[in-house]
């Protein structure tokens, strides 16, 4: 919806969707790098630091065998914060983002969280055409938030996401 509700009926997990856990971190953190070509891409001791934190969850996607993407999550409150999501570039454009984004949601609302936010750089049109299309409506900006490869920022879009009741 364009102000950011969305119904909690159109959640649903997918079922490839699943808990993720410190077993899979290592595969995490290759999924991450492979998904950000290695800049700013998070180690598995980070990820492991981060799942220990209190309030932090992980989601996997994938095959039973080979996750194909991967979300961490935190709540706190009523809010949750999508901290990142990567797909393996092998595995894009096959929904999984998509299933990942939703059992985030479903996942925020099992925790007593309607709000979840997340940030996107402003010039990654597929994320944001997938969060959109997901409910999401833009909340802010952070200047210069992402630093890519050739040195160049980039901002980062604020996005919000608030269940209906």
């Amino acid at each position: 919806m364009p102000d950011g509700t969305h119904s909690h009926e159109t959640l649903a997990q997918a079922a490839t969707v699943r808990p993720g856990n410190e077993d899979d971190v290592p595969e995490m953190a290759r999924i991450h790098a492979r998904a950000f070509e290695g800049k700013s891409a998070w180690s598995a001791p980070a990820i492991l630091h981060l799942l220990k934190t209190p309030g932090v969850f992980a989601l996997v996607a994938g095959d039973e065998g080979k996750p194909a993407g991967f979300a961490l999550m935190r709540a706190a409150g009523n809010e949750a914060e999508v901290l990142t999501i990567a797909v393996d570039p092998a595995y894009r454009r096959q929904g999984i983002a998509r299933a990942l984004v939703l059992a985030g949601l479903t996942a925020s609302l099992a925790v007593e969280c309607d709000t979840v936010f997340l940030e996107v750089a402003v010039d990654n049109e597929a994320a944001k055409a997938l969060y959109m299309g997901l409910g999401f409506a833009e909340a802010g900006v952070r200047e210069n938030y992402y630093t890519r490869g050739d040195g160049l920022s980039v901002d980062a879009l604020i996005l919000r996401w608030t269940a209906q009741d």
